[in-house]
């Protein structure tokens, strides 16, 4: 096969470096046109580097050359009539999802031997259900995320700039937009197919979702209330009020097809004096600002929910657990744990105004432990410490911060 030209990404090939040749399935998850495809791609050539007779069999499901490769017993034959014998072969599959009961024979072929295998899947219910319980503790998953802000400016060569920021806030990260004339109506009707294409694919086809009218509704008011605290029982109210009559289990089922497809991210809050997570009353975000300003178009209003967003997702993007903190009656903004470390992070538009300075800062110096603290804001001079806490600009946090 030929491999086309990209960008190397290279936080995700150092995470599937280990797991290479090991009888793991290395699975990449993502939203849609993320950029999987070309992380296993990227894998590919790293294999051929190090090992170029490897027996390597590529399958793209969304290429009408693999159509016939529809079940289990179709991908089983294919792989089995092309691998070499003694000799180790390596299986990629993209778009795994698209195979019925393709769990079935990744099983096989791992009980077999001989083969190693990499697949993508554009909805997290791929890791659920009977494959989880098929292939528990024989998988590593991989989450691939949109361009982070420092691949942004990579892929575009920009400098880092406000104005590099500005239009990444704008713009998002969806990788394929590097391919596009730098043109605004251009831009949305790719985001607004990437988008129809999620909802088709991978929410409506999958889940068998019926009240496609609804399942719109509820993401513009996603969009207009991401990173507020949002309840199923606050969104029927809101559809109560617009003479709209939806029960409150097909608002969660719905809110589950929205965080499958990787659209968005539920993030839940967490009590950092009673060490507890709250079981009502999450924060959603975007897992990609383009998107989000297609259902929403962008308004700067919204600044601060945009932010957060970023911040959120590049807290995501570096493997952090990541929570809302709760302290009696103050809110921290987020909890990012990962290993043994964790820091608590307030984001903010400006701490210019002295009543804000007081409540982010003053939210902060009331944990009282000794994590790495952080005010996160747009001020373009934002650098110090404060009281122990550290004050930085929004684009250096998305640069150093990993």
């Amino acid at each position: 096969m030929m491999i086309p030209d990209y960008i190397p990404r290279t936080i995700y090939l150092n995470r599937v470096l280990p797991f290479i040749g090991k009888p793991l399935i290395k699975v990449f998850t993502g939203q849609r046109r993320s950029g999987k495809s070309y992380i296993m791609l990227q894998t590919i050539d790293h294999i051929r580097l190090k090992q170029p007779e490897a027996r390597i069999l590529y399958i793209n499901k969304e290429h009408p050359d693999y159509e016939e490769i529809s079940d289990d017993k179709s991908l089983w034959n294919y792989v089995n009539e092309r691998k070499l014998p003694d000799r180790q072969c390596f299986v990629f599959i993209d778009e795994i999802q698209e195979i019925m009961h393709f769990e079935k024979a990744i099983r096989g072929m791992l009980s077999k031997g001989g083969f190693d295998i990499y697949c993508t899947g554009s909805n997290a219910t791929l890791l659920s259900g009977e494959l989880a319980t098929l292939l528990s503790g024989r998988y590593v998953e991989i989450q691939v995320h949109c361009l982070s802000y420092g691949e942004y400016l990579h892929f575009h060569k920009l400098e880092n700039t406000p104005a590099a920021m500005w239009k990444f806030i704008q713009q998002g990260g969806m990788p394929f937009l590097i391919h596009l004339e730098d043109n605004d109506q251009v831009r949305q009707e790719y985001l607004r197919n990437v988008l129809n294409t999620i909802l088709f694919k991978d929410i409506v086809q999958r889940f068998n979702v019926r009240n496609f009218s609804f399942l719109n509704n509820l993401m513009a008011f996603i969009a207009d209330n991401a990173g507020s605290l949002v309840s199923a029982n606050r969104i029927s109210e809101f559809l109560k009020s617009q003479h709209l009559a939806i029960s409150t289990k097909t608002i969660i089922d719905y809110l589950h097809f929205l965080e499958s497809s990787y659209l968005i991210h539920r993030v839940k809050r967490y009590d950092i004096a009673g060490k507890r997570l709250f079981e009502l009353n999450d924060k959603f975000y975007f897992e990609d600002l383009g998107l989000c300003h297609v259902i929403k178009p962008y308004d700067p209003k919204n600044i601060h929910k945009y932010l957060e967003g970023l911040v959120f997702r590049h807290l995501l993007q570096h493997s952090y657990k990541v929570y809302i903190g709760k302290l009696a009656d103050k809110e921290i903004d987020f909890i990012a744990a990962k290993d043994d470390q964790t820091m608590y992070v307030q984001v903010c538009l400006s701490v210019a105004d002295e009543k804000t300075f007081e409540r982010e800062f003053g939210n902060l110096l009331l944990i009282r432990d000794n994590f790495k603290k952080y005010v996160i804001t747009l001020d373009e001079f934002a650098r110090g410490n404060h009281e122990g806490i550290e004050f930085m600009n929004l684009r250096d946090f998305l640069l150093e911060i990993h």
